[in-house]
């Protein structure tokens, strides 16, 4: 079987976001399943495709709003206005449908299309109805657009959310209805989508490694707690000032954190211990320097690739509820606490010593294994046959 997987920004080999390692976690699974995959989508600016030989570039494209200038920004809501689209798609016309046309048909014969997230596919609708599909859904995208229309302060950002969402909840359904079958990320989102039916969906475990973890070792830590995102997102912002906000100050003033990554202006705390270090060279290594690892998610759909991260490390978490989205069996080293006082009280007794490092390979296997029982399930809607994989 030949698909072709259509994606917002093809995958280079970094890692950084955990779109990019769930990409190449569902690629890896279809590839170990026996399916032949061609890329077509494009490139983060300066980079270069992974898999040169199976991927379709489009051109260049830097998507992220904190990157771009007003102006930027401004032209990118005047022409989603003026085409109906979502902001989210409109910048990914750069090129125009026909130029996508040619680009599907220099992928040669292929038997259907894994349309990967709303993104890409919103913003060149009606391209790829001509094959059956996979859709995954990263996110109920719907439901976060509305969850930040909530959250941010501007009365502008709010409509603007809220067009986003109104959208965004008419393509996702038009995506489902027009799927063979759904690759969601968390268990909850396949009722969300509207396709709880286990012959329409499934849920995908993740994993964020090509092979099994190695067995805990002896370290050295910097810190007490450390935490690291993208906090320009807005769903890791809304965890991010619950944590600062609302968890830091039942914490005592010799507690040390560092918060690593991109951090929006006007993030700040008064606590002493809290430090902001911005962006370190190795996310792992930055992690493993903490006693524990705060999981803070407060909002959002799809799966936390930290918290999957930080249990195949085998690393002390304490975590919220809504950070365990999509994983069925959290290690006995997770201690989860929703109240502030709860969460602020479990981390400064893991960093104590009380919780210890754990092995993570067992974690790695189950997700993993159960990973590729689920995509052959997804390709089986499609008419794959498993002697397929065996030729």
């Amino acid at each position: 079987m030949h698909l072709l997987f259509a994606t917002s920004i093809v995958p280079d080999g970094g890692l950084g976001s955990g779109y990019e390692i769930a990409n190449a976690a569902i690629i890896a699974a279809l590839r170990r399943a026996g399916v032949r995959v061609t890329i077509l989508g494009f490139t983060w600016p300066g980079r270069t495709a992974l898999d040169a030989e199976n991927t379709i570039v489009l051109g260049a494209v830097d998507v992220r709003n904190d990157h771009a200038s007003i102006t930027q920004k401004l032209k990118w809501l005047a022409k989603a206005v003026l085409t109906g689209l979502t902001f989210s798609s409109v910048k990914l016309r750069l090129v125009g449908p026909e130029q996508v046309r040619r680009a599907i048909a220099a992928a040669g014969p292929f038997d259907g299309y894994l349309l990967n997230s709303v993104q890409f596919t919103g913003a060149f609708d009606g391209l790829f109805d001509d094959r059956p599909s996979i859709f995954v859904a990263h996110n109920v995208e719907h439901v976060s657009a509305a969850e930040n229309a909530i959250a941010v302060r501007g009365a502008f950002e709010r409509l603007l959310f809220r067009r986003e969402a109104r959208l965004l909840k008419r393509l996702e359904a038009r995506l489902c209805r027009g799927a063979r079958f759904v690759f969601t990320l968390a268990e909850e989102d396949r009722s969300a989508l509207g396709v709880a039916s286990d012959a329409k969906s499934v849920a995908l475990p993740l994993i964020t490694r090509p092979d099994a973890p190695p067995p805990p070792a002896a370290r050295r830590t910097d810190c007490d707690a450390a935490l690291i995102g993208t906090w320009t997102w807005q769903p890791n912002r809304i965890g991010l000032d619950w944590f600062l906000g609302e968890v830091v100050p039942h914490l005592r003033r010799d507690f040390r954190i560092s918060i690593a990554g991109s951090v929006p202006a006007g993030v700040t705390s008064f606590h002493p211990g809290v430090t902001f270090v911005g962006r370190v060279p190795d996310a792992q290594d930055f992690v493993r320097s903490a006693a524990v690892v705060p999981l803070i998610s407060r909002a959002g759909t799809g799966v936390q690739l930290k918290t999957i991260e930080a249990f195949e490390l085998g690393l002390p978490t304490v975590a919220t509820s809504s950070s365990l989205r999509g994983i069925g069996h959290a290690p006995a080293n997770c201690v989860v606490a929703d109240d502030p006082a709860a969460f602020a009280a479990a981390l400064e007794r893991a960093a104590s010593g009380e919780v210890a490092d754990a092995d993570g390979s067992a974690f790695y296997r189950r997700q993993r294994a159960e990973l590729d029982a689920r995509v052959r399930r997804g390709l089986e809607a499609l008419g794959y046959q498993r002697h397929e994989a065996l030729a």
